[in-house]
């Protein structure tokens, strides 16, 4: 397994980190006990949870991810860095969710409490919070570090702009800088490279990417005339209805057919070319595997060990490019 330093930091994490997003739902303790088992078995020394894990639409399971997490990891705390999230709804009141200094410090040491642990290594805000002002943002976050509650901190799901604005303001106010971003990214997903990733290059700012399969769509088992199943399924609400109208379309399953053939013409599965052709990006430290069984992680876990010629990379690179969307080649 192949070692990127996370951000501007002194430590250095796997490149495939393991995500949670399923556990206590998908899938059951044990089933995420063996998936934990795996990752660590193939040299994975990166996690990433959430306070709102596994996600569910009427958000009634939050937390179970992070207890889950917290009981593997009794007696090989040290062994790992642990990555969660906070902002999502967890609770019934306006002020349970966002950035809010009220709300962080509360999650925080629920977190905590749940993760079994002292110390959460990179904690990271799930959303942003256009309601609570930067500047409270930057400082929570700063006060997080400095009680030595959190080592690093980080942001999901922002657009660039609002991240060179929070580095703007940490930086005018002396305050302790983002580490990492995680965004969306995956062959069918590429907006990232127009802001996102040249900014995190110039501002030594880790990008630890997410969905690299497109909400398993790239996984090669569905097509176009199915009833969409899985993490597409009408039965999953609101989460089901996101990824149909991001993926379910025929553009992407055409696209998805010529991907299929190169990793055919490469000899490799479709999944291990879709995560390989993600760690052939320079600016990815690490991307994040989900599994609902852990049989499921031996495709993408192979894609740490693939290298991706010049020839390959191009033909990916031309075939998704479309998928950037507003470059002016596209």
């Amino acid at each position: 397994m192949q070692h990127a330093r996370l951000g501007a930091s002194g430590i250095s994490v796997s490149r495939v980190c393991l995500g949670t997003a399923t556990f206590g739902l998908q899938s059951d303790e044990q089933a995420a006990r063996e998936i934990l088992d795996k990752a660590a078995a193939g040299g994975i020394n990166f996690i990433d949870t959430a306070d709102s894990y596994p996600m569910s639409p009427s958000h009634d399971h939050g937390g179970r991810a992070e207890e889950i997490l917290g009981r593997w990891l009794k007696g090989r705390r040290d062994d790992f860095i642990v990555a969660t999230k906070a902002g999502a709804p967890s609770g019934p009141h306006s002020w349970n969710r966002g950035s809010s200094r009220k709300h962080l410090l509360a999650a925080v040491d629920q977190s905590l409490r749940r993760l079994g642990t002292d110390h959460i290594d990179l904690y990271q805000l799930h959303f942003d919070d256009p309601a609570t002002p930067l500047d409270e943002v930057a400082t929570v976050l700063d006060c997080l570090v400095r009680s030595g509650k959190v080592r690093y901190i980080g942001v999901s799901n922002f657009l660039a702009y609002r991240v060179a604005r929070l580095l703007g303001r940490q930086d005018a106010l002396r305050l302790v800088r983002l580490t990492s971003v995680q965004p969306r990214y995956s062959l069918l997903f590429r907006e990232i490279e127009r802001e996102l990733l040249p900014l995190a290059k110039e501002e030594t700012v880790s990008i630890i990417s997410f969905n690299p399969l497109a909400a398993g769509i790239l996984s090669g088992k569905y097509r176009a005339d199915m009833v969409p199943s899985g993490r597409f399924a009408e039965s999953n609400g609101f989460y089901g209805q996101l990824y149909r109208s991001r993926y379910w379309h025929q553009r992407q399953f055409d696209t998805i057919e010529q991907i299929s053939a190169i990793a055919r013409e490469r000899h490799v599965s479709l999944p291990t070319l879709a995560v390989a052709w993600v760690l052939a990006n320079p600016v990815i430290t690490s991307v994040i595997l989900g599994a609902s069984r852990a049989d499921q992680l031996n495709d993408t876990l192979a894609a740490a060990d693939l290298v991706l010629d010049a020839e390959i990379k191009a033909k990916l690179d031309a075939l998704t490019m479309e998928y950037r969307q507003g470059d002016a080649e596209s």
